[in-house]
């Protein structure tokens, strides 16, 4: 369900919008901060959660900003261009634009882009792009003009895909628009004609666009007010010819076609776009948020102040031009299914907007109505797109043919080249894919095809109850990496299969661990953990948990003799090791971040934990109560990372493996100590608990004396007694 929280306004105080509104909405390196430019001489950084600037800049009289103002976000500079050619880069200590530094370019410049991890790029209006760096280095360096002096153009956005930007701008000319894809590390062009409708020869249709697999998905709001979807390859088998890419039909009239020029739309997520504009020819504006793989409106806002066409979208923040102002509006978008996207699920209504589950009649829907024009014309897209640039990619009997005879290798590249497709209809088949790799490892042992699975893994679709044998086969070869996934995304992994698993983390020998490539997300640093196992368990340490030693009489007279050797005359402390942790850390990444997360239930699961080794259990057991002992030194009673652990998660294990395994763990001697340490700590937390006991009954006293004396003067002075 998604869902716009109360709207507010930037302060206009400082900037306000022109006729022709903003420049752009630009995030800065730090969070909740962004640029604002207006089409005069101002930038503005603001602080949206304070809606107060926290600078601004302005150049002099009789200039022009005809860029807006980004971030660097590997230097924490900004930078923006005025009068088409000069650039300027300033910082939060710089005053005035004129004493900053200065660059005159050779050529006009259309767009600075900037993103996360790669230096800003330079898009010039002949459609060359340069780096920042190369740029400045020889700012009068000669542009080439990649575009025909009679395009235009009309929208630009840039993507990291690998670690490379990936460049794509659209350029129009009397009504034809071509796409244009530029590799800025490998520098290869491509080119493609757009064919958007003889429609849009009379108005311009608003683009947004993002990264589907190996193409861009480039969204367009049509002069009809429907949304378009087009298929841009983002790599290229021919960059001579002129590819024709054709649109689908997304979305049926989201904005009334007489209100086009102040409609604007951006895309939010896979599954959800913003659209700016009134839905009906008579009635008022607003923002709306459409579900676009259930074709439904989530909610709507109205806008009284009406609307201009701009629209920008950063993090979980819209922003937009309402009346003269600049209006910030939060939303929320989970993730989305049919209940959601009907507005079956329970959820809070911010005041000011509602939700509308408006969805299609799907029995008389007409072949060239939404629902079947648009899943026909997407097939037809993508069918064609492919053709054009993998003629070799195999369709669904071809792969699971190919996946019963050919060699592993083969089967990966045609398993790779399948999922890069994104068909429609994947999620019904993958089952059948993964039915054909399980059968044929079953039939041949010496067949494995580790890295198939894990990509069908990685997609996110697959449960236990759909393949029931992967991961009897993962513990078959030992791949705790695929154990690890499994485990952390299949919801209905019975406790047997679970305990399989848990038993061989325990397992598994440090060497296999070292060359397998397990995920450690969020296993914080345990100290000095290169040490081996065994020594580190046989290090001891004092433990002075909450105030309480075991010398302050939380071990008895006979906890210490059993912990004493013959032959000793001095006592030795009953410790356990507080700072170094009792396994490795590719182990705790598999115990921290599989086993504890993994759902149980406590019946069936009893029965399992008791053939685990006694030793392993053991193991499991000192590891639990080092993570418990992190946990409550804590000031927040929590672990460090994404998604840890809770106290509650790490003593309900504690008690399961000690139900299940008291008896046989009591006989070992190596569990004495942490037996004791056990037993001593929860005497010393019983003693703390019974001491706040008796504080809780002395703050009632003092409340209920309180309530008694309710007319007091301005001024007294009470003496409580507390016995």
């Amino acid at each position: 369900m998604a869902a716009l929280e109360e709207e507010f306004t930037l302060s206009t105080g400082v900037l306000g919008a022109g006729p022709e509104g903003f420049l752009g909405v630009e995030p800065s390196d730090k969070a909740d901060q962004f640029l604002v430019t207006d089409r005069g001489r101002t930038v503005v950084l603001y602080k949206v959660s304070d809606q107060k600037p926290l600078g601004s800049w302005s150049v002099k009289q009789g200039q022009t900003i005809t860029c807006p103002a980004v971030c660097n976000f590997q230097t924490g500079e900004y930078i923006m261009v005025h009068d088409h050619k000069v650039l300027r880069i300033w910082n939060n200590e710089d005053v005035n634009l004129d004493k900053v530094f200065k660059a005159t370019l050779s050529a006009e410049v259309h767009r600075i882009h900037s993103v996360q991890r790669t230096e800003p790029l330079v898009l010039f209006r002949r459609g060359a792009a340069r780096g920042l760096e190369a740029l400045l280095a020889e700012p009068q360096q000669n542009i080439e003009a990649v575009i025909p002096d009679e395009e235009v153009i009309e929208w630009s956005e840039v993507f990291m895909l690998f670690k490379q930007p990936v460049l794509i701008f659209i350029t129009e000319n009397h009504g034809s628009y071509v796409a244009y894809v530029q590799l800025c590390k490998s520098h290869s062009l491509s080119k493609y004609i757009l064919l958007l409708g003889k429609e849009e020869k009379s108005a311009k249709p608003n683009f947004t666009a993002r990264v589907d697999g190996k193409f861009i998905s480039l969204v367009s709001l049509g002069s009809d007010g429907c949304v378009y979807e087009t298929l841009v390859p983002i790599y290229s088998s021919d960059t001579e010819n002129n590819q024709r890419l054709v649109r689908a039909l997304m979305l049926k009239t989201v904005v009334s076609g007489s209100a086009r020029n102040g409609s604007a739309l951006t895309i939010l997520d896979q599954d959800h776009i913003a659209v700016l504009g009134p839905p009906l020819p008579a009635s008022k504006e607003c923002l709306s948020i459409w579900n676009i793989k259930f074709q439904t409106l989530q909610t709507s806002k109205e806008l009284p102040q009406g609307t201009s066409g701009q629209l920008w979208y950063h993090g979980e923040i819209l922003f937009m031009r309402h009346g003269k102002s600049l209006t910030v509006i939060p939303y929320k978008c989970e993730a989305s299914s049919l209940a959601s996207a009907l507005g079956k699920l329970k959820h809070t209504q911010e005041s000011g907007s509602h939700s509308v589950p408006h969805f299609v009649n799907w029995e008389t829907c007409s072949e060239y109505e939404l629902g079947s024009y648009s899943a026909k014309q997407t097939r037809t897209l993508r069918k064609k797109t492919e053709t054009n640039l993998h003629p070799e990619v195999p369709g669904v009997k071809e792969l699971l043919s190919i996946i019963k005879k050919d060699s592993e290798k083969h089967i990966e590249v045609e398993l790779r080249k399948f999922l890069a497709k994104s068909t429609p209809d994947f999620h019904t088949i993958i089952g059948d894919i993964v039915s054909g790799l399980l059968g044929r490892c079953k039939v041949e042992p010496s067949f494995y095809p580790r890295n198939c699975l894990m990509q069908l893994i990685q997609t996110h679709v697959l449960s236990y109850s759909l393949c029931p044998d992967l991961m009897e086969i993962a513990l078959e070869h030992t791949d705790v990496q695929m154990l690890q996934l499994c485990l952390q995304q299949f919801p209905d992994i019975p406790e047997s299969t679970t305990c399989a698993c848990l038993k061989l983390f325990l397992s598994i020998g440090d060497d296999c661990l070292r060359d397998s490539n397990v995920s450690m997300e969020s296993v914080f640093d345990y100290g000095d953990t290169t040490q081996d196992e065994k020594k580190e368990m046989e290090e001891q340490t004092e433990i002075v948990q909450n105030g309480f030693g075991p010398e302050d009489g939380g071990c008895s007279k006979d906890s210490q003799q059993l912990n004493k050797k013959p032959g000793d005359t001095a006592q030795e402390p009953i410790s356990f090791p507080v700072t170094l942790c009792p396994v490795a850390p590719k182990r705790a990444a598999l115990l921290r971040n599989a086993v504890l997360h993994s759902a149980y239930s406590e019946p069936f699961l009893l029965p399992h934990l008791k053939d685990i080794p006694a030793k392993h259990i053991t193991l499991f057991l000192q590891y639990l109560y080092f993570l418990y002992l992190k946990c409550t030194g804590s000031a927040t009673m929590t672990l460090p990372g994404v998604s840890p652990p809770t106290v509650s998660q790490i003593m309900d294990w504690i008690c399961l493996l000690l139900d299940a395994n008291f008896t046989v763990v009591l006989m070992i001697p190596e569990a004495k100590r942490l037996l004791l340490n056990l037993y001593n700590f929860v005497k010393s937390q019983i003693s703390i608990y019974s001491e706040l006991n008796k504080i809780e009954v002395s703050f009632r006293e003092l409340q209920r004396l309180n309530q008694e004396k309710s007319s007091r003067g301005l001024y007294s002075i009470e003496v409580l007694e507390l016995f």
